[in-house]
Formats: structure tokens, C-alpha cells, sequence
């Protein structure tokens, strides 16, 4: 893991996280979207994925990403078929982020794939994954904490925040997100 030890790099007094592989990795990639992603008119979908892939993203070839959508570490990103990463959104895929088959992440969410420890005197950072389900709807700019499983079917109404995990096939909004009523849409398939 290129995950450094907090006690050891000490990033409170700025001293890095990641290895210098990592972060350089992350920096290729980040120029590489600037210059070759984030300008495209949205319909070059498979460019984007094409992009994506090259700097090791696991990606359903009808998946979508947006131009303005933010990756941090393309390999960490897994898309099902028809998934969707939309306008400004934020992936901080620090672990492992999986967008189902089906599912939406819709305009200015923030999937947020690490934390710290709290009780860490160093603050050790902590990746977490995130999984959004098949069918799965998270809206305009809501927060999807570290660890978080957003179940089948399951919505986050517009910016609900979660750091807990979200029953399948129910509609939850707020801050912190509540079940509002279960979801009537279920897929034929």
C-alpha cells in the first residue's frame, strides 16, 4: 500500500500521506485530465472512459463520466453498465469506489473515500470504500462518507449527507439522512 505510516511522515507538520510514487502518479494523471478530459463536450463519454482506463480505472464500457466530474486515483474507480458520474462530482476514491450498474451520482456529489483517526495523535488517515448499489441514486450535491454502502436502489435525496450505510430500495434526505419512504421503482430485470 502506498499508504505512509502518520507517526512516521508526520502530515500534520506537512509531511505526505502517500508515497512520492503515488503522489506522482496522481499528478500525471491530474494533468492528464486537464489537458486530454476536463474540456470535451459531454457526449465524448468514450474518451473520457478511454482515459480513465489508461490510468487504470475498471469501467463498464456504457458507463459516463462527466468532463467537470473529479477522479483523485483512477484505479480505485469501478463503474457498471450505465452508471453515471455527473457534473462536479467528486470522486475521492482514496479506496475503492464502485458505482453499480444503473446507478447515478448526479450533479456536485461528494463520495468522500477516506477519513483520519480521530483518536490518532499523528491523525492517521484511514481509506475507506464506498459502494453505491445497482439502481442507486445519489442527488445533486449530496455526501457519501467513508465506508458507506448505498444499497440497491436505494436515494440520497438532494444534498443528504450520510456516513452510514443506506437500506436498498428506500429514500432517505437530510442532514444526517433519514429514511423518508421505501422507493416504488423497482427494474423490470
Amino acid at each position: 500500500m502506498s499508504l505512509l505510516d502518520a507517526a512516521s511522515s508526520n502530515p500534520r507538520e506537512g509531511g505526505p500521506s502517500f508515497s512520492l510514487r503515488h503522489r506522482i502518479f496522481r499528478a500525471v494523471w491530474g494533468l492528464t485530465w486537464a489537458l486530454l478530459g476536463r474540456w470535451t463536450p459531454v457526449p465524448l463519454h468514450g474518451w473520457r472512459r478511454f482515459l480513465l482506463k489508461c490510468f487504470g480505472a475498471n469501467l463498464h464500457s456504457t458507463a459516463r463520466v462527466y468532463p467537470s466530474a473529479r477522479i483523485w486515483y483512477p484505479p480505485h474507480l469501478h463503474m457498471g453498465q450505465h452508471a453515471v458520474l455527473g457534473p462536479n462530482v467528486i470522486c475521492y476514491c482514496m479506496d475503492r469506489i464502485t458505482v453499480g450498474d444503473f446507478a447515478i451520482v448526479s450533479q456536485g456529489a461528494h463520495l468522500c473515500g477516506g477519513t483520519h483517526d480521530p483518536d490518532d495523535p499523528h491523525f492517521q488517515l484511514l481509506p475507506k470504500p464506498i459502494t453505491i448499489g445497482a439502481n442507486a441514486w445519489v442527488a445533486a450535491e449530496a455526501f457519501v462518507g467513508p465506508g458507506v454502502v448505498v444499497g440497491e436502489g436505494a436515494v440520497l435525496g438532494a444534498r443528504g449527507v450520510t456516513v452510514r450505510n443506506l437500506a436498498p430500495w428506500t429514500i432517505f434526505a437530510g442532514n444526517p439522512a433519514k429514511a423518508i419512504r421505501d422507493r416504488k421503482m423497482r427494474p423490470d430485470r
